[in-house]
């Protein structure tokens, strides 16, 4: 994936990011800019905190006064979200903890601190942490008594959730703050980390008088790296993010194991193509050989369309051809065990099958032998399953 793929937006967007574009931007990007396009891909790829202060250096004949007051707007409204966010932080932290229930912070204000040394630098929408899978329904009973209101339901069905799903939403009607309760960090089929060992390599923030605790140097790699190929690097943000954290110097040769246990080297090598094509980033050692494979350069220019096409994976429902291609783009993700494991996922039963088949209770092991039928009448019904 080359620069001149992108529009002059783009471009200019891309330049602002890096960490080192003051040694490197040429006054000629700002040439023929449509500032209200670049605006809103500032806004799409939630880049407008980390540029508003890069673009206050410039002489004003470069940017309209408008485009700057506008970030900056934003910029100070992120700023206090992002402090009410760590606020909220420490104080589900403390009641989690209090409680019993170990919990690691994935992103938001722990991961804007981490990797940009300041809160305002990053935004964050939410605050998703990770529990273990036992402590799940307690945790939810702390945070209903906190004034968070269940947002995500799905049928409890033959405990497929557990491992179908990786996540539930909560929602404050009065902070108006989502909290997400992770106990898993993908959505399955597929093998990850497990939280014991999350746990054992943590780390204690700062930035809080109570205690939070987040991901490893390496483990926030890992997690950073299948979250955004996950969401085909859509947003821009995800990069810099891949692009921040490695200047924080992981051992990678850590990493790089930990990637390959999991099967997810080669999302590890796309990551890092891309930040190193669309940021600059020096690509490590232990990744030099993977990242010049023919493997990761396709992987990579796969990631174009979402960026072309400005593709918002979060707004459903999907346009039918974005839909199309991010069922096939994520299942060039995957490893040879992990297709195969994807594909036997549709044996297992859906709650959908219900509805199909109602049977009592005691009944439900039949859907297991059932289920060829089912995907069978299903699929010459011509109807998606879900």
């Amino acid at each position: 994936m080359e620069e001149n793929m992108f529009s002059r937006e783009q471009n200019l967007l891309l330049w602002l990011s890096r960490t080192d574009f003051e040694k490197h931007i040429p006054e000629k990007v700002f040439d023929d800019i449509n500032w209200i396009e670049f605006k809103e891909l500032a806004l799409h790829h939630r880049l407008f905190s980390l540029i508003y202060p890069r673009l206050k250096k410039f002489k004003e004949q470069l940017i309209p006064s408008y485009i700057k007051e506008e970030l900056g707007r934003l910029y100070k409204s992120n700023t206090m979200k992002m402090m009410q966010l760590s606020g909220e932080m420490g104080l589900i932290s403390k009641v989690l903890l209090n409680g019993g229930i170990h919990t690691l912070f994935l992103k938001g204000p722990v991961l804007a601190e981490e990797l940009y040394g300041s809160l305002s630098l990053r935004t964050s929408r939410d605050l998703d942490f990770l529990v273990p899978l036992d402590k799940l329904e307690d945790a939810e009973q702390l945070l209903v008594s906190l004034g968070y209101v269940k947002n995500d339901y799905f049928p409890k069905f033959l405990n497929e959730w557990k491992w179908r799903h990786h996540h539930l939403a909560f929602y404050h009607p009065e902070k108006h703050i989502t909290a997400e309760v992770h106990w898993r960090l993908s959505p399955g089929p597929g093998k990850e980390p497990q939280f014991k060992e999350l746990w054992e390599r943590k780390r204690k923030s700062a930035i809080t008088h109570q205690p939070v605790y987040f991901l490893g140097k390496e483990d926030l790699f890992y997690f950073l790296v299948t979250h955004g190929a996950r969401h085909g690097w859509s947003r821009l943000r995800w990069l810099a993010d891949i692009d921040r954290l490695v200047v924080t110097n992981p051992d990678w040769r850590v990493a790089y194991h930990l990637l390959k246990r999991f099967q997810c080297l080669q999302l590890g090598a796309q990551s890092l193509l891309l930040a190193s094509q669309l940021f600059q980033t020096e690509i490590p050692g232990a990744f030099k050989e993977i990242t010049a494979g023919k493997k990761a350069k396709k992987l990579a220019e796969n990631t174009y369309f979402y960026l072309k096409e400005k593709v918002n994976l979060h707004t459903e429902p999907l346009p039918e051809h974005v839909s199309n291609y991010h069922s096939h783009y994520l299942y060039s993700l995957k490893s040879f065990e992990q297709k195969i494991l994807f594909l036997l996922n549709f044996l297992y039963p859906y709650p959908s099958d219900q509805d199909k088949l109602p049977l009592p209770k005691t009944f439900h092991f039949l859907y297991f032998p059932l289920r060829p039928f089912l995907l069978l009448w299903n699929r010459v019904n011509k109807k998606v399953l879900i």
